[in-house]
Order: structure tokens, then sequence, then C-alpha cells
């Protein structure tokens, strides 16, 4: 009866190590993949963004100059 338990217990503590070295894992690709190192650029904030749409319409003709130079002055751009 002990030798049945002690092996049940010892593949519980398998299964934790197992599931531990997986959440490791998992936590180092996070962290790798999210984390900015110095001199990298943030990503496009929605004030950028609105300024790329906004010249992307004008370039298509889809606005004239007036109501192009109006937006672009009331994003900040």
């Amino acid at each position: 009866m002990n030798a049945a338990l002690g092996g049940l217990l010892g593949l519980m503590f398998l299964l934790l190590l197992a599931v531990l070295f997986v959440g490791l894992i998992v936590w180092v690709i996070v962290t790798l993949t999210t984390r900015r190192g110095p001199g990298e650029v943030a990503p496009p904030s929605s004030k950028s963004s609105a300024l790329a749409i906004l010249e992307e319409r004008y370039a298509k003709g889809e606005i004239d100059r007036d109501d192009y130079l109006q937006r672009k002055g009331d994003l900040g751009g």
C-alpha cells in the first residue's frame, strides 16, 4: 500500500514539475517578445496613425488641400 502511495505522489510531483517548466517557458517567451529594449521605437499612437490615415486620404484625392491642412492642424501635426 505504501509503495502505491509513494508512486502516486512521485507521479504528481513530476506532473507539477512539468507544469512549472512549461509555465516558465511561456513566461520567458512572453517577456522576451513584449519588452522593449533601449532605443526601440514605441508602437505608433492613435494620433500618429490618424495623421497617417489623413495623409493617405489626401494622397488618394479624397480630401482637398484646405481640408488636409485644417485637419492636420487639428491633430497637432
